[in-house]
């Protein structure tokens, strides 16, 4: 019985210490709390089907690795996302990412813009096979900022796909909100996607 005693006390003495490293390890700014989301109704409305939102999840997606329009994202350890779909062909996600620092959350903001800008290019770079076309939609005026942009895909097979992305900033959080269904830039709601960014922003703090 004392040896259970002592071999408990020396466990809980080790976990303790355990605790305690980690919390001396981990940055005195690390974000601990998500911040805010979007909501189903937030999401730009669809003619047929309505959205239903999955839960806020810590980290960014594995999926993200090999999405050449963020290229910046993964890697972050003070991050979130939140997917959202319909019943039928069309499917949205935020990923926000809170940085030590505003300096870092610019720089950030920087890299993904870029990315988003040359994505279209990086497609067809990558698979010959693939037709890429890239727009900017122009910047919305919410916090620190927020910008637009969309990308269509076709195959040669036929297969055609439209995105709409947005990278919005507050402070040192950075948030990245995707839209995507099958179809082309007629079937995309670039208005409604704009004020859903905007909500994006807003409701980031």
């Amino acid at each position: 019985m004392p040896k259970r005693t002592r071999a408990g006390a020396l466990i809980a003495l080790t976990a303790a210490g355990l605790a305690l490293g980690t919390a001396l390890a981990a940055p005195a700014n690390a974000a601990t709390k998500a911040p805010g989301f979007l909501a189903a109704k937030d999401l730009p409305p669809h003619p047929s089907s309505s959205w239903t939102a999955g839960k806020v999840t810590g980290g960014v997606p594995e999926d993200t690795d090999w999405d050449t329009c963020l290229r910046a994202l993964p890697g972050h350890e003070s991050a979130w996302h939140r997917d959202f779909r319909t019943d039928l062909d069309t499917n949205a996600r935020q990923i926000t990412v809170v940085l030590p620092d505003t300096r870092s959350a610019k720089q950030l903001t920087s890299w993904l813009n870029k990315d988003i800008k040359s994505c279209a290019a990086r497609i067809e770079q990558q698979d010959p096979d693939t037709e890429a076309t890239g727009k900017d939609y122009g910047k919305l005026a919410v916090e620190e900022g927020a910008h637009v942009y969309g990308v269509h895909t076709e195959t040669s097979g036929g297969a055609s796909d439209v995105r709409l992305l947005s990278v919005g900033r507050d402070g040192r959080t950075v948030t990245v909100v995707n839209w995507a269904q099958l179809g082309d830039f007629k079937g995309a709601p670039v208005k409604a996607f704009k004020k859903t960014t905007t909500t994006a922003v807003n409701k980031l703090h």
